[in-house]
């Protein structure tokens, strides 16, 4: 008889709870009657007759989705379908210290990517006004440029362009990952006594924006961004 783990070999039953499965129905019943924000579901004993379940678990299921922010209870009206908030989730779960390493490192990773997608919007949207906020952040870094490396500057001046962006949820992912920028920054620092910077400064980015074209802004920011992306690059080869 063949030796060996037998849990290894025999793929598990997924466990699924009634509330699962009821919270599934919900989500597909609000998509076939086409529920638009606003609308009404039916009462909770309504939708226990139907589903052929008990009010506690029609109670628990609709708590989820009142806690994704799909639903909410108004006054008079009973549960209502809600405006979807696509960051909501996010902003609720983004902490540092409760998210593993990989997630962390992903979520890093994909900050560095949107900041290389910033330059078209950028440069549609950028006023005299922006330039001279940006002027006075470059002016606070220690001899501008950027020796010795400050969290403040870095966040400050990358939380600048988002904002010049007049994009939302751009501002808002941005708040959103910007614990986790903050928490692998300081990691770094602690590992290497320092973070490394880039040859290109905020300062050369200033420069690009006020005469450059978004293509070389862009180079210029993956320059900016260069010793993040090396790390990115030892991740991948050591995996």
């Amino acid at each position: 008889m063949p030796n060996g783990n037998l849990s290894n070999d025999i793929r598990r039953i997924e466990s699924t709870t009634m509330a699962d499965i009821v919270e599934l129905r919900l989500r597909e019943f609000l998509k076939k009657k086409a529920f638009k924000p606003g609308d009404a579901l039916p009462k909770e004993i309504e939708l226990a007759e139907a589903l052929d379940v008990s009010r506690n678990v029609v109670r628990e299921a609709l708590s989820r989705l009142r806690m994704l922010g799909m639903i909410e209870s108004r006054k008079k009206r009973g549960t209502v379908l809600a405006e979807p908030d696509i960051m909501g989730g996010f902003e609720r779960v983004m902490d540092p210290l409760i998210l593993d390493q990989k997630t962390l490192q992903d979520l890093f990773e994909l900050r560095l990517v949107l900041e290389m997608g910033l330059a078209d919007i950028l440069f549609s949207r950028i006023t005299n006004k922006d330039i001279d906020q940006l002027e006075q952040i470059v002016e606070k870094e220690v001899n501008k440029i950027q020796q010795p490396f400050r969290l403040k500057f870095e966040v400050d001046f990358h939380s600048k362009l988002y904002l010049m962006t007049g994009n939302d949820t751009f501002q808002r992912f941005q708040n959103i990952l910007l614990p986790v920028f903050e928490y692998v920054v300081k990691e770094e620092q602690k590992l290497t006594g320092k973070a490394k910077v880039g040859k290109v400064t905020h300062r050369d980015l200033l420069d690009l924006l006020k005469k450059g074209k978004p293509e070389d802004f862009r180079k210029g920011m993956k320059e900016h961004l260069s010793p993040h992306f090396e790390r990115v690059k030892k991740r991948t080869i050591n995996r």
